[in-house]
Order: C-alpha cells, then sequence, then structure tokens
C-alpha cells in the first residue's frame, strides 16, 4: 500500500465529529503549523530529501508528514510524485511562495495564511491582491436575464420575444 493510501486511510478514519476526531486534527494542523512556520523562514534554500529523512527533520511522524506533503504538493514548482511515493523516494519542498499563499486561503487555513513568517516574503498590500483574487476565483457572476421585451442579445434589432426568445 502506498504511503499517501496509508495516510488518507488513517486520517479519514477519524470523524472530526467526535472528541477524538478533533484532537487528531488539531494535533495534525499543529504540526502542520510548525512546519510551515520552518521552511518560510529560509525561502530561498529550498528543502529536499527522502520522505523518512525530511519526516524526522521536522520531527512528525512519517504518516503525518505523508499528509503534510499531499497538502503542499499542488504548490511546489515541481510536483513529488505523491501517488507512488514510499520513505526512500526523494521529494522537494520547493514552493511557488504566491501559489501557496492562495492555496491556503482557497483551503480556508487562516491559522497558515496569517503567519507572521508571510510579512517578510510577501507585502501585505500584496497579500490582499492574492486573498482577493483567490475569494473571487469561486464566485460565480451571473449575466443579466434578457427581459422578453429587451432588444435581442443575438444583435437582430428585434425584441427578444419575436426573435431568440420564440
Amino acid at each position: 500500500m502506498s504511503l499517501l493510501k496509508e495516510w488518507r486511510d488513517f486520517a479519514y478514519s477519524h470523524d472530526d465529529r467526535t472528541r477524538e476526531g478533533q484532537q487528531f486534527w488539531v494535533n495534525y494542523f499543529r504540526q502542520e503549523k510548525e512546519v510551515y512556520q520552518q521552511i518560510l523562514k529560509t525561502p530561498d534554500e529550498p528543502v529536499t530529501g527522502t520522505v523518512r529523512e525530511l519526516a524526522d527533520k521536522f520531527g512528525m511522524e512519517l504518516t503525518y508528514f505523508v499528509g503534510y506533503l499531499d497538502g503542499i504538493n499542488d504548490s511546489l514548482k515541481e510536483p513529488n510524485p505523491i501517488e507512488e511515493m514510499v520513505e526512500d523516494t526523494k521529494v522537494s519542498l520547493d514552493y511557488d511562495m504566491e501559489k501557496l499563499y492562495k492555496n491556503m486561503v482557497a483551503a480556508k487555513a487562516e491559522w497558515l495564511y496569517e503567519l507572521e513568517e508571510w510579512n517578510d516574503l510577501i507585502p501585505e498590500a500584496r497579500r490582499k491582491e492574492l486573498y482577493l483574487e483567490q475569494k473571487k476565483s469561486n464566485t460565480v457572476i451571473k449575466p443579466p436575464k434578457v427581459g422578453r421585451n429587451d432588444p435581442c442579445p443575438c444583435g437582430s434589432g428585434k425584441k427578444y420575444k419575436k426573435c431568440c426568445g420564440r
């Protein structure tokens, strides 16, 4: 069984409606936050190593670290082969800074996109732009509805009811 499948089976077996499930996720998110704080402190030095080495480096259990890799993978410049990952797979945490920030906003991970470490990496004005850009990307804007007596949008000059509205 791949490490990713193990993580997903393990993580989603914890029902977040139970006390134990909530405690599991609180613990995971705390560890995830600590890893992000560490990698954001040295943005010019991409972290690389095997899955096992990096899990040990960041003080996480292997299974939890695989969850972290699953979460950050979409924000990396070069995605890791997480589907077939084993303990000895070489991985990189070379992330795209703005993409990572936007993905944190998309995940509604306030505890991550509000980390103090972002202050030194992306100016506040740019973070606000990225935040709004991400929020607007999920907004559906419907075109105005054509009334039956309005001019037809096809450009015929006829009323909609006498043209395309038939």
